[in-house]
Formats: structure tokens, C-alpha cells, sequence
């Protein structure tokens, strides 16, 4: 995450948490790849991806909006978190944002519907 972005959900006292379905190893790889400052939880039953209503799409990954900008990326040189070959993942499964007050009531909902799609630090802020 981009160090201006966290140090704004710092300065609020939100806990961050990610949660991933992988793996401990790939989980590890992830957080040294992209240089992620959060705890990350595991989720490999995906019982909260579930809970959450978060689902798999081929269609919603692979169209051609997010393979035209994935292209546009290579062309920039622009750097993507690398995968392990000894581990598999699912690269159709959509993930999401959520706040959560202490008593677990959700106060902001955003599922994605492609990978590329995240609400902007200030969006999810104006939940608190």
C-alpha cells in the first residue's frame, strides 16, 4: 500500500486487517513482495470470504477492460506482486473492503467486481 494512503487509516486508529484464502507460504510471499505493513489472517475455507458474499469470476477477471490495462502496465514497466511456481492460487476470486465497528456490525461494503477495483482510502474513511 502506498505509504501516503496508510499513514491516513494510521492517523484514524483503524486497525487494518487483510485476509487471504492462500496459503502460510504464499501468504508470507505476498507481504515481502508488496511490502504490506498489516496483519494478514487466513482464510483458506474461505468462511469469511463467504460470510461476506465475495465470489469467483472468469468473466469479471479476464475481460478485456482489465487485460487492456494489464497490457498498458507491461508497456509502463510497472512491477506486479509475483507468485510462487510451488503454489496454487485461484485468480478468479474477487476479494473486497469492509469497516467494522467493534461490535462487528459492518459500517462500509464494497465488493469488488474485478481485481482492479478498490474504493479509495477517503471513500472507505467516510465510513467512520
Amino acid at each position: 500500500m502506498n505509504p501516503l494512503k496508510q499513514d491516513l487509516l494510521d492517523a484514524h486508529s483503524v486497525g487494518v486487517v487483510v485476509v487471504s484464502f492462500g496459503c502460510q507460504g504464499g501468504a508470507s510471499h505476498w507481504i515481502q513482495d508488496t511490502d504490506c505493513q498489516y496483519e494478514m489472517l487466513l482464510d483458506p475455507s474461505r468462511e469469511l470470504y463467504a460470510a461476506f458474499g465475495l465470489g469467483a469470476s472468469l468473466k469479471r477477471v479476464l475481460n478485456f477492460g482489465n487485460m487492456l490495462l494489464y497490457a498498458e502496465y507491461v508497456a509502463d514497466n510497472m512491477q506486479f506482486p509475483r507468485g510462487l511456481p510451488s503454489i496454487q492460487d485461484d485468480m478468479f476470486q474477487l476479494g473486497g473492503d469492509f469497516v467494522l465497528d467493534r461490535d462487528r456490525k459492518v459500517l462500509f461494503a464494497h465488493r469488488c467486481q474485478s481485481p482492479l477495483d478498490r474504493p479509495s482510502v477517503q471513500r472507505i474513511l467516510s465510513a467512520l
